[in-house]
C-alpha cells in the first residue's frame, strides 16, 4: 500500500496540473459515473493530501476522497492521451492533462462535514506538520498497551506511516518492535515524530523511500546507493545488519511481517 509520502507527492504533481483549471470527469469503468456526473465541469480549487488520502476540493464545495489502497493507481498524462483501461474508475482531464485511477479502495464525492470527520479520525501527519504533531502523536502513544510495531501503523495515532517506514525508523532509532507503546520513552516518542518527518518530507521529494546512511556502505551521497541497497531491515530476514552484521528476523505483528536487529534494536 503506498505510504504517505506518495500521496502529498501526487498531489503536488497534480496541483500543477489541475488547480484551478475546469475539468471534465467520467468513469469508463462505470462504478463512478455518479460522482463523475457530479464533478464534471467545476473548477478544482484545491488538492491536498492528508496521511494515506487524496482530496480534491471543487468549486461547488464538493470534496472528491481517494484512498489508493492495494491496489490503485494514478497515472498521469499529457494530451493526447491514450484510450483508457476498462478498469479505469475515474478519468479526469483539461485540453492539456489527464490523469487516469485505477484500482483505488475510496473513490467518492463527500460533503465537507464528511471530510472534517475523517480528518479528525486521523493521527498527526508528518509532512503536513502539524504544530502540535508532535504532542498529539505523544498523546495517543502513552494510553497503548500495543506493540510500538504496531501502534505505528495505526492511522489514528500517526497518519501515513506503512510498513517500509515503520521498520526502518525503529531501526535507526534503536527501538525494539514489540516494546509496548505506552513504554516508549518520551525522547524516544519525540525522536520518532522529528525523524518521521524528516524521512517522509525527503520521501516526498525523491518520490522514493531511501534510509540507508551511504557511509554505512562506503558511499557518500543516496544517489550512489544501488538499488538493493536503499533500506536497512525491511524484507531482509535472513541477511546481515548493515550496520553491525547480526542476522535481521522478522515476526508476524497484527498480521503483517515487521524485521528488526536484535543487536541495534535490543529487548527491554
Amino acid at each position: 500500500m503506498p505510504e504517505g509520502h506518495v500521496l502529498h507527492r501526487q498531489a503536488r504533481l497534480q496541483r500543477r496540473r489541475f488547480a484551478g483549471e475546469v475539468v471534465r470527469t467520467a468513469s469508463p469503468q462505470g462504478r463512478f459515473d455518479e460522482g463523475a456526473a457530479r464533478l464534471d465541469g467545476q473548477t478544482v480549487a484545491e488538492i491536498r493530501a492528508i496521511g494515506k488520502h487524496l482530496i480534491y476540493r471543487f468549486d461547488s464545495d464538493d470534496h472528491l476522497h481517494i484512498h489508493l489502497g492495494l491496489f490503485g493507481k494514478f497515472r498521469l498524462r499529457r494530451q493526447p492521451a491514450p484510450e483508457p483501461s476498462p478498469n479505469c474508475r475515474l478519468l479526469l482531464w483539461t485540453d492539456t492533462d489527464e490523469l487516469h485511477l485505477a484500482g483505488p479502495t475510496a473513490c467518492e464525492v463527500l460533503d465537507p462535514g464528511a471530510i472534517d470527520a475523517l480528518e479528525a479520525r486521523l493521527g498527526p501527519d508528518p509532512i503536513a506538520r502539524p504544530a502540535d504533531g508532535a504532542e498529539r502523536f505523544a498523546a495517543r502513544l502513552a494510553t497503548r498497551s500495543i506493540p510500538i510495531g504496531k501502534a505505528l501503523l495505526d492511522q489514528k495515532v500517526i497518519a501515513g506511516l506503512g510498513n517500509v517506514y515503520r521498520a526502518e525508523l525503529l531501526f535507526l532509532l534503536g527501538i525494539h518492535p514489540f516494546v509496548p507503546s505506552k513504554e516508549v520513552l518520551a525522547h524516544e516518542v519525540d525522536a520518532l515524530w522529528d525523524l518521521s518527518v524528516i524521512e517522509l518530507v525527503e520521501g516526498e521529494r525523491a518520490g522514493k523511500i531511501v534510509t540507508v546512511d551511504p557511509a554505512d556502505l562506503g558511499r557518500t551521497r543516496r544517489s550512489e546507493l544501488g538499488r538493493g541497497e536503499k533500506l536497512y531491515v525491511y524484507k531482509r530476514h535472513n541477511r546481515p545488519c548493515r550496520r553491525c552484521g547480526t542476522t535481521v528476523v522478522a515476526a508476524d505483528i497484527d498480521g503483517r511481517n515487521i524485521w528488526w536487529c536484535p543487536s541495534c534494536q535490543p529487548e527491554r
